[in-house]
Protein backbone atom coordinates (compact mmCIF):
# COMPACT_ATOMS: atom_id res chain seq x y z
CA UNK A 1 0.00 0.00 0.00
CA UNK A 2 1.27 3.63 -1.02
CA UNK A 3 1.02 6.31 1.35
CA UNK A 4 2.35 10.33 1.29
CA UNK A 5 3.64 10.96 4.52
CA UNK A 6 2.68 14.14 6.48
CA UNK A 7 5.71 14.32 8.66
CA UNK A 8 9.29 12.04 9.35
CA UNK A 9 8.88 8.86 10.32
CA UNK A 10 11.70 6.91 11.45
CA UNK A 11 13.25 3.94 8.85
CA UNK A 12 10.56 5.39 6.34
CA UNK A 13 10.87 8.83 5.06
CA UNK A 14 11.01 12.35 5.03
CA UNK A 15 7.82 14.34 4.94
CA UNK A 16 6.31 14.41 1.69
CA UNK A 17 7.57 10.92 1.23
CA UNK A 18 5.55 8.57 -1.13
CA UNK A 19 6.52 5.11 0.27
CA UNK A 20 5.11 1.48 0.29
CA UNK A 21 3.98 0.08 3.52
CA UNK A 22 1.94 -3.16 4.82
CA UNK A 23 -1.81 -2.09 4.63
CA UNK A 24 -2.07 -3.21 8.65
CA UNK A 25 0.39 -1.01 9.38
CA UNK A 26 -1.03 2.19 7.43
CA UNK A 27 -4.32 1.62 8.76
CA UNK A 28 -3.42 0.86 12.25
CA UNK A 29 -0.55 3.44 12.53
CA UNK A 30 0.11 5.73 9.71
CA UNK A 31 -3.10 6.86 8.98
CA UNK A 32 -4.98 7.32 12.21
CA UNK A 33 -2.29 8.87 13.70
CA UNK A 34 -2.46 11.83 11.17
CA UNK A 35 1.25 10.71 9.73
CA UNK A 36 0.51 9.83 6.53
CA UNK A 37 -2.54 9.73 3.54
CA UNK A 38 -3.50 7.25 0.91
CA UNK A 39 -1.35 7.98 -2.13
CA UNK A 40 -3.73 9.03 -4.13
CA UNK A 41 -3.87 11.41 -6.75
CA UNK A 42 -6.19 13.93 -4.96
CA UNK A 43 -3.96 13.17 -1.85
CA UNK A 44 -1.07 14.17 -3.22
CA UNK A 45 -2.19 17.25 -5.16
CA UNK A 46 -3.77 17.98 -1.46
CA UNK A 47 -0.64 17.90 0.02
CA UNK A 48 1.35 20.33 -2.39
CA UNK A 49 -1.05 22.78 -1.99
CA UNK A 50 -0.78 22.15 1.34
CA UNK A 51 2.97 21.47 1.85
CA UNK A 52 4.10 24.88 3.00
CA UNK A 53 1.73 25.46 5.84
CA UNK A 54 2.59 21.88 7.26
CA UNK A 55 6.36 22.42 6.73
CA UNK A 56 5.42 25.43 9.01
CA UNK A 57 3.56 23.33 11.23
CA UNK A 58 6.03 20.85 11.54
CA UNK A 59 8.80 23.84 12.61
CA UNK A 60 7.02 25.58 14.85
CA UNK A 61 5.97 21.82 16.72
CA UNK A 62 9.77 21.30 16.39
CA UNK A 63 10.99 24.14 18.17
CA UNK A 64 8.82 23.60 20.99
CA UNK A 65 10.30 19.87 21.15
CA UNK A 66 13.37 21.49 21.34
CA UNK A 67 12.63 23.55 23.95
CA UNK A 68 11.17 20.61 26.10
CA UNK A 69 14.22 18.99 25.17
CA UNK A 70 16.81 20.84 26.66
CA UNK A 71 15.09 20.87 30.05
CA UNK A 72 13.87 17.06 29.92
CA UNK A 73 17.13 15.57 28.54
CA UNK A 74 19.40 13.67 31.46
CA UNK A 75 16.83 14.35 34.18
CA UNK A 76 16.25 11.12 36.38
CA UNK A 77 13.11 10.20 37.92
CA UNK A 78 12.82 7.82 40.78
CA UNK A 79 9.91 4.74 40.71
CA UNK A 80 9.59 2.66 43.41
CA UNK A 81 8.66 -0.91 43.33
CA UNK A 82 8.79 -4.14 45.15
CA UNK A 83 11.76 -6.42 44.52
CA UNK A 84 13.13 -9.78 45.72
CA UNK A 85 16.72 -9.61 47.00
CA UNK A 86 18.57 -10.37 43.48
CA UNK A 87 17.03 -7.19 42.40
CA UNK A 88 13.96 -8.83 40.29
CA UNK A 89 11.14 -6.60 40.53
CA UNK A 90 7.78 -7.90 41.17
CA UNK A 91 6.33 -6.68 38.08
CA UNK A 92 7.55 -4.21 35.85
CA UNK A 93 7.81 -0.67 34.33
CA UNK A 94 5.89 0.05 31.40
CA UNK A 95 6.26 3.21 29.63
CA UNK A 96 2.66 4.24 30.85
CA UNK A 97 4.91 4.67 34.43
CA UNK A 98 7.24 6.67 33.04
CA UNK A 99 4.95 9.25 31.49
CA UNK A 100 3.36 9.22 34.96
CA UNK A 101 6.34 9.96 36.89
CA UNK A 102 7.58 12.69 34.55
CA UNK A 103 4.53 13.98 34.27
CA UNK A 104 4.00 14.52 38.45
CA UNK A 105 7.78 16.26 38.42
CA UNK A 106 6.77 18.59 35.18
CA UNK A 107 6.87 17.36 32.23
CA UNK A 108 3.98 16.75 29.70
CA UNK A 109 4.95 13.52 28.27
CA UNK A 110 2.35 10.43 26.60
CA UNK A 111 2.79 6.78 27.08
CA UNK A 112 3.40 6.66 22.93
CA UNK A 113 5.91 8.75 23.16
CA UNK A 114 7.98 6.48 25.63
CA UNK A 115 10.56 4.27 24.00
CA UNK A 116 10.88 1.09 25.51
CA UNK A 117 12.20 -2.34 23.74
CA UNK A 118 11.39 -4.55 26.36
CA UNK A 119 9.65 -3.92 29.68
CA UNK A 120 11.97 -3.07 32.81
CA UNK A 121 12.05 -5.80 35.32
CA UNK A 122 15.03 -4.96 37.50
CA UNK A 123 16.30 -2.21 39.94
CA UNK A 124 18.76 -0.21 39.17
CA UNK A 125 19.47 3.01 36.50
CA UNK A 126 17.65 2.23 32.95
CA UNK A 127 17.96 5.05 29.85
CA UNK A 128 14.98 4.96 28.23
CA UNK A 129 14.37 7.33 25.06
CA UNK A 130 11.15 9.81 24.82
CA UNK A 131 10.54 10.79 21.66
CA UNK A 132 9.09 14.72 21.40
CA UNK A 133 8.93 15.58 17.78
CA UNK A 134 9.61 12.89 14.64
CA UNK A 135 13.30 14.34 14.54
CA UNK A 136 13.57 15.42 18.42
CA UNK A 137 14.81 12.82 20.89
CA UNK A 138 15.44 13.43 24.93
CA UNK A 139 17.04 10.50 27.20
CA UNK A 140 16.21 10.29 30.38
CA UNK A 141 17.14 8.17 33.39
CA UNK A 142 14.71 5.73 35.32
CA UNK A 143 16.16 5.16 39.04
CA UNK A 144 14.16 1.59 39.92
CA UNK A 145 14.49 0.96 43.57
CA UNK A 146 12.36 -0.41 47.00
CA UNK A 147 12.91 2.68 48.84
CA UNK A 148 14.27 6.48 48.26
CA UNK A 149 17.36 5.68 50.02
CA UNK A 150 18.09 2.75 48.10
CA UNK A 151 17.47 5.16 45.04
CA UNK A 152 19.90 7.50 46.81
CA UNK A 153 22.48 5.06 46.86
CA UNK A 154 21.74 3.98 43.85
CA UNK A 155 22.12 7.46 42.15
CA UNK A 156 25.99 7.95 43.74
CA UNK A 157 26.79 4.91 41.75
CA UNK A 158 26.11 1.58 43.81
CA UNK A 159 24.43 -1.18 42.21
CA UNK A 160 21.99 -3.29 43.50
CA UNK A 161 24.18 -6.06 43.72
CA UNK A 162 26.95 -3.84 45.58
CA UNK A 163 24.61 -2.88 48.47
CA UNK A 164 23.70 -6.29 49.38
CA UNK A 165 27.49 -7.30 49.12
CA UNK A 166 27.88 -4.42 51.45
CA UNK A 167 24.88 -5.26 53.49
CA UNK A 168 25.71 -9.26 54.09
CA UNK A 169 29.67 -7.98 54.58
CA UNK A 170 28.48 -5.91 57.69
CA UNK A 171 26.25 -8.49 58.90
CA UNK A 172 29.50 -10.93 58.87
CA UNK A 173 31.63 -8.51 60.46
CA UNK A 174 28.59 -7.74 63.40
CA UNK A 175 28.47 -11.78 63.81
CA UNK A 176 32.73 -11.90 64.11
CA UNK A 177 32.26 -9.27 66.78
CA UNK A 178 29.28 -10.78 68.66
CA UNK A 179 32.20 -13.80 68.60
CA UNK A 180 34.92 -11.78 69.84
CA UNK A 181 33.18 -10.05 72.57
CA UNK A 182 32.28 -13.84 73.54
CA UNK A 183 35.83 -15.30 73.47
CA UNK A 184 36.88 -12.01 75.12
CA UNK A 185 34.89 -12.85 78.46
CA UNK A 186 36.10 -16.19 78.11
CA UNK A 187 39.61 -15.07 78.12
CA UNK A 188 38.47 -13.07 81.20
CA UNK A 189 37.60 -15.96 83.08
CA UNK A 190 40.52 -18.26 82.25
CA UNK A 191 42.33 -15.31 83.88
CA UNK A 192 40.63 -15.16 86.90
CA UNK A 193 40.81 -18.78 87.36
CA UNK A 194 44.18 -19.44 88.90
CA UNK A 195 43.83 -16.61 91.32
CA UNK A 196 40.31 -18.14 92.25
CA UNK A 197 42.57 -21.26 92.99
CA UNK A 198 45.08 -19.83 94.67
CA UNK A 199 42.66 -17.82 97.08
CA UNK A 200 41.10 -21.32 98.05
CA UNK A 201 44.46 -22.88 98.80
CA UNK A 202 45.36 -20.11 101.30
CA UNK A 203 41.99 -20.65 102.56
CA UNK A 204 43.17 -24.27 103.48
CA UNK A 205 46.49 -23.98 104.62
CA UNK A 206 44.86 -21.80 106.86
Amino acid sequence: MQVILLERVAKLGQMGDVVDVKSGYARNFLLPQGKALTASKANIAGFETQKAQLEARNLETKKEAEALSDRLNGQQFVVIRSASDAGALYGSVAPRDVADVATEEGFSIDRKQVVLLRPIKDLGLHTVSVVLHPEVTAEVVLNVARSVEEAELQASGKSIQELAAEEEAAAEFEIAGLFDDIGGAANDDDDMAPASRAEEDEDTAS
